[in-house]
């Protein structure tokens, strides 16, 4: 009884029937007759509520009582209170107001029934659709644990490849510092070998001075005797012949470690195609040589004509012609060879470039292949690069496979660097790809290409054949 008059207490039902009270008496006047209805009704239902609520405490009070406490108490109040009240009420009532209430409960019991149905209806509805999302997310989960799965394989895959991008750059960093200690060895003999040089050309100084101060007849018998030896004496170009043949070879390598791979990043920046990149810069190589041993013949024909008419020294002039070459490799002029090498380049219809940009974008490594192949024509023997064609058969002799190649193929797709020969010995080997099918792209790798740049000749937009056409400075080559 004691937690009923509390809650009673705690809601303070009489105080909201004083403010409904007060409410309605204010607005009574301004109300109409059915709101002061409602009103009433609605007071009533609370006075019901709060009576209920007190029969119920004293229901649990009289209960507490026992059989004979509060019997007095009873009597004496609550049931005269009931007489005068239904004795009150029942006049009030009519049977006909009886049945108007009888059929508003039974029409509140049908709406109840209705919203009972509609609401269990949408509760099926809602259960449909929780059980289609629910399996829609069960989709949606197996996929992110497949595509989890899938990224974990791409994670791992790539970082085995970066494992072994790194350990090729070690192995190609060792042999860079080889090849630099190389270098260094090979220069120090060449410095040893011009101390030599010097030192013979002041001996023959010495020993002309000598001639000179004996008489006549001693100076004729000795001049013969010394041109005799004289013309049995090497030149500069053959005493320095294999310093220059060592220092040429070395830096041929480093051209294929280290301007080959500056070139290859830089083409990478506008060409994402590896075998495009690696085919520009082997015909560049081999455009290269071609230009510079046609700039040494013609370099060859101009010194012959420049020191014939005054020549009269014991070697030949052969000799004396690659002699002088040797000592005036500065006066090459090295940009006349870039300048055909990329017009050859723009005419050949294996290779393409993208539009805006063209092929002086790797004018370093043309510069400095020139520079190479111009001084080893001075040699004698001279220094040269094999021959090499797209579907050849593969020379284990004369190349190494790439690390992307098919090893059990026989065939070369693409050549990405050339062999350094010397006659029919390979004194370096080159790198080629082999693939299986590279007879079949062999025709495919010959279609003409599209204009690349605004840099292109007019010619350039020609259909072109199988062969390329020769520039003038070729033909005029071919008849030397």
């Amino acid at each position: 009884m004691a937690d009923t008059l509390r809650r009673l207490i705690n809601t303070s039902p009489f105080g909201v029937l004083q403010g409904k009270l007060e409410s309605w008496h204010r607005d009574y006047r301004i109300l109409s007759c059915d709101q002061n209805l409602n009103k009433c009704c609605e007071l009533i239902e609370l006075t019901t509520s709060i009576q209920g609520q007190l029969f119920a405490i004293l229901n649990i009070t009289a209960a507490e009582g026992g059989d004979f406490d509060g019997l007095d108490t009873l009597k004496t109040r609550l049931l005269p209170w009931l007489g005068s009240c239904f004795a009150l009420s029942r006049p009030s009532v009519t049977s006909d107001t009886s049945l108007q209430l009888i059929q508003e409960s039974v029409e509140k019991d049908r709406r109840i029934r209705e919203l009972s149905a509609s609401h269990d209806s949408q509760m099926q509805k809602m259960d449909i659709e929780l059980c289609s999302t629910r399996m829609q997310l069960d989709s949606v989960k197996a996929a992110l644990a497949d595509v989890q799965e899938e990224l974990s394989k791409t994670k791992n895959k790539s970082a085995t490849n970066l494992l072994a991008s790194e350990d090729e750059i070690l192995q190609l960093k060792a042999d860079l510092q080889s090849a630099h200690e190389q270098l260094e060895m090979y220069k120090r003999k060449a410095n040893s070998l011009d101390d030599y040089e010097q030192r013979i050309r002041q001996l023959r100084e010495e020993f002309s001075c000598l001639s000179r101060s004996r008489s006549p007849a001693s100076l004729s018998r000795v001049g013969r005797s010394s041109s005799s030896r004289r013309s049995e004496s090497p030149t500069r170009a053959q005493l320095t012949n294999s310093s220059r043949h060592a220092r040429l070879v070395s830096r041929f390598n480093d051209l294929y470690a280290a301007e080959r791979l500056e070139a290859q990043a830089l083409l990478h920046r506008y060409i994402n195609h590896l075998e495009t990149v690696q085919r520009i810069i082997f015909i560049a190589v081999v455009e290269s040589f071609s230009a510079a041993k046609l700039a040494y013949r013609q370099f060859k024909l101009r010194t012959w004509k420049r020191l014939s008419p005054n020549h009269c020294g014991p070697e030949s002039l052969e000799d004396a012609s690659v002699d002088y070459i040797v000592r005036n490799l500065d006066l090459y002029d090295v940009k006349a060879s870039v300048n055909d090498v990329i017009g050859a380049m723009n005419m050949n219809p294996q290779i393409s470039f993208p539009p805006g940009v063209d092929f002086f974008l790797i004018g370093d490594l043309i510069t400095e292949t020139c520079k190479v192949a111009f001084a080893m024509q001075t040699l004698e023997p001279p220094l040269d690069i094999s021959f090499a064609s797209d579907g050849e058969l593969y020379n284990e002799s004369k190349y190494r496979r790439s690390y992307d190649s098919q090893f059990t193929a026989a065939v070369v797709k693409y050549h990405v660097w050339p062999a350094l020969v010397e006659g029919d010995v390979v004194l370096i080997k080159g790198e080629a790809v082999t693939k299986r099918a590279a007879l079949w792209n062999r025709g495919r790798s010959r279609s003409i290409s599209p204009v690349r740049s605004h840099s292109l000749s007019p010619t350039r937009s020609l259909a072109f054949s199988g062969k390329r056409s020769l520039s003038p400075e070729r033909l005029r080559a071919s008849y030397l």
